[in-house]
């Protein structure tokens, strides 16, 4: 065994935190106004109806409604269907 701690091995051991990126409300669930549905970096998924975009790509549900996603050729695209009141 070495006496000594091999040199370079104090620079390493730091990484950024993770950013929780991803799908929060699936196809099918009911969602509340201001929801946010999917965090994400640029637009993988697209803005439907009833649903917005912020200003780090994140969409968001402006009604309350049910979810769906939908591809549109080459394009997903994540809608709300706004509840009946």
């Amino acid at each position: 065994m070495a006496r000594k701690k091999s040199a370079g091995g104090a620079k390493n051991g730091r990484d950024s935190q993770s950013k929780r990126l991803g799908v929060k409300c699936y196809d099918g669930e009911i969602v509340s106004a201001g929801s946010i549905i999917i965090r994400q970096r640029g637009t993988k998924i697209h803005p439907g109806l009833n649903v917005k975009r912020g200003k780090d790509d994140t969409l968001f549900a402006l009604k309350d409604g049910t979810v769906k996603f939908e591809k549109i050729g080459r394009r997903v695209m994540v809608e709300e269907l706004a509840l009946d009141s």
